[in-house]
């Protein structure tokens, strides 16, 4: 499938990882090789730069090793979006299904927005879309960044298991760097 940026040799598939039945996309490889991670990031970094971002948020944890790089190349807010529990403040909460089970993700209410914002969002892995529409549902339901104002980036598309497309539907932007 698509690999414009000849990524995915760094890339394995591992079967039955973390429950039978699964592949996992393992992207260790991937940022243990300097020149496959310098080409990821500044790749994520011009199209956070092209989309105008004003902000970079990301889903933990494998999303936060490209999103601080990016926050960082181009002088941006980086926000955090973790499991329950792992924020010192007050946080906005969201639940969501994931493949292989259900969890939840969180912001903190404090984190500064403003409602023209433009937010890239930053994930390693789009597979069915939860987890990435969940974060996006936390900036627009208690942040009010408007659905066109989100951009849902990530490294690797599971298209067959439907989340980009959803995304789409959903009216937010996605863009990924390799599909399988």
């Amino acid at each position: 499938m698509n690999d414009p940026l000849d990524l995915k040799k760094y890339i394995r598939n591992v079967k039955d990882f973390p429950i039978d039945g699964i592949e996992f996309r393992d992207i260790t490889s991937l940022i243990e090789t300097p020149e496959a991670f310098v080409k990821t990031c500044k790749e994520l970094a011009r199209i956070s730069r092209e989309f105008s971002a004003t902000s970079i948020a990301s889903i933990e944890s494998r999303g936060f090793i490209f999103a601080g790089s990016i926050a960082c190349d181009l002088a941006l807010p980086f926000v955090l979006a973790r499991k329950p529990g792992k924020l010192p403040n007050k946080t906005f909460k969201k639940d969501f299904d994931l493949e292989y089970g259900s969890t939840s993700i969180e912001i903190q209410e404090n984190t500064s927005f403003k409602d023209s914002d433009r937010v890239v969002i930053i994930d390693d892995l789009v597979a069915t879309g939860g987890t990435a529409i969940a974060c996006a549902e936390l900036l627009t339901e208690n942040f009010e960044i408007k659905k066109s104002n989100i951009l849902i980036l990530g490294v690797i598309d599971l298209p067959s298991l439907g989340g980009s497309n959803l995304i789409k539907d959903q009216g937010y932007n996605i863009e990924t760097l390799v599909s399988y």
